[in-house]
């Protein structure tokens, strides 16, 4: 999350979910970009999962914002807590897979910070579960991807 987003303010929990919808719309172009960067059919398949799941998320925030609840997650996802330490170097040309993996776990890092901070800005207590069960889809995302380089980059190195 940027310093913008931390400080933002919002008027209404319209505005919140507003804001999260964009998020989503963000995470989703991210993913079908990284996609189409891929050479391995297999990543290629993976990064299109993540485009459709995040596209999932938007859909059921958009649900919300029309008056639909979201069951929150009652399980807490592991974190190897593997992209604090890591670097994702140059994301603007060619990336190999490593890269790749990086970039995505911060990605899923930084939307599993959003998502909690979100349910600390709500009063509605049926829109914090939603937000912090959303915080749990995307830690399992970045387990997901925590686990891909453990075994597949790590296991080579």
């Amino acid at each position: 999350m940027t310093e913008e987003e931390t400080s933002k303010t919002f008027g209404s929990v319209d505005e919140v979910l507003d804001f999260a919808i964009q998020r989503e719309e963000e995470a989703h172009r991210f993913y079908a970009d990284l996609s189409g960067r891929m050479e391995q059919p297999r990543m290629k398949e993976v990064f299109e999962q993540f485009a459709k799941e995040e596209s999932g998320h938007k859909a059921k925030l958009e649900g919300i914002k029309a008056g639909k609840r979201m069951l929150p997650s009652e399980r807490k996802i592991m974190d190897l807590k593997m992209a604090d330490y890591l670097v994702a170097g140059d994301t603007k040309g060619d990336m190999d897979y490593q890269q790749a993996l990086i970039l995505a776990m911060k990605k899923e890092k930084r939307s599993f910070r959003l998502y909690n901070d979100l349910a600390g800005r709500v009063d509605d207590e049926g829109l914090k579960k939603t937000f912090l069960g959303l915080a749990q889809e995307e830690a399992k995302h970045k387990l997901r991807f925590e686990l891909e380089y453990d075994d597949e980059v790590l296991q080579e190195n």
